[in-house]
């Protein structure tokens, strides 16, 4: 199968710079090391929804954000702590991340879109970064999404705000250039959160994207 193929093209390719590891090449050493967050490669679909985006009103779908490292995260603008937390760290990861930073985008699913209207959506994206992207979604759009990634959510509705109650999911799913799904990201939401190791998981992701040259080939594969 092509799939194995290459696998086989690259193992080969790593036991003919076997020699590279003690002189310490770099993308060899990259290829090896364990990821930070969690690995589950394989364990859901690859990326795909159709959303509204609240940047510009336009229908969106995963296809339109091929090419770059995707992180997707099901959250509320009213939510009082653990989205803003987990916003602001990744508004921190973004920044160190420096121009790199242009080949990552956070998208925030809203999962209480009776109040997150568009508007709503755009401010509270562009209060982190301007990588981070609000996305809003009809009730079934948001139920097929949520239940493609395996995740839960609910909202229940009140007029009086102390009793209006919506619960989430604080992990972020992180997909590749291509859309598949490649780590799950639980810390940022926590009292320790993996800043620096989320970072240099994503620098890694980003450096086994098209166009990285052989030792972005190279640690695709492992």
């Amino acid at each position: 199968m092509p799939g194995q193929k290459s696998r086989q093209t690259r193992r080969a390719a790593l036991a003919t710079l076997g020699s590279g590891l003690a002189l310490g090449l770099p993308g060899v050493a990259l290829a090896e090391r364990p990821w930070n967050n969690d690995n589950i490669a394989g364990a859901m679909g690859d990326l795909s929804f159709t959303l509204t985006r609240a940047e510009d009103g336009r229908e969106v779908t995963a296809q339109d954000y091929r090419g770059k490292v995707t992180l997707l995260y099901f959250g509320y603008t009213f939510c009082p702590d653990i989205c803003p937390t987990t916003l602001a760290n990744v508004a921190t990861i973004l920044e160190s991340l420096g121009k790199e930073a242009s080949d990552v985008r956070f998208l925030f699913v809203t999962v209480d879109p009776n109040r997150d209207t568009l508007k709503v959506l755009k401010d509270y994206a562009a209060a982190f970064a301007p990588q981070v992207v609000g996305l809003r979604g009809t009730a079934n759009q948001l139920a097929r999404l949520a239940r493609r990634y395996h995740t839960t959510y609910s909202v229940h509705p009140s007029p009086d705000p102390s009793e209006y109650k919506v619960t989430h999911s604080s992990a972020i799913y992180v997909f590749d250039q291509k859309g598949k799904i490649r780590l799950l990201i639980t810390s940022l939401a926590s009292a320790k959160p993996k800043i620096k190791g989320t970072e240099r998981d994503l620098r890694r992701l980003i450096a086994q994207g098209p166009g990285r040259g052989f030792f972005g080939w190279l640690a695709g594969g492992l």
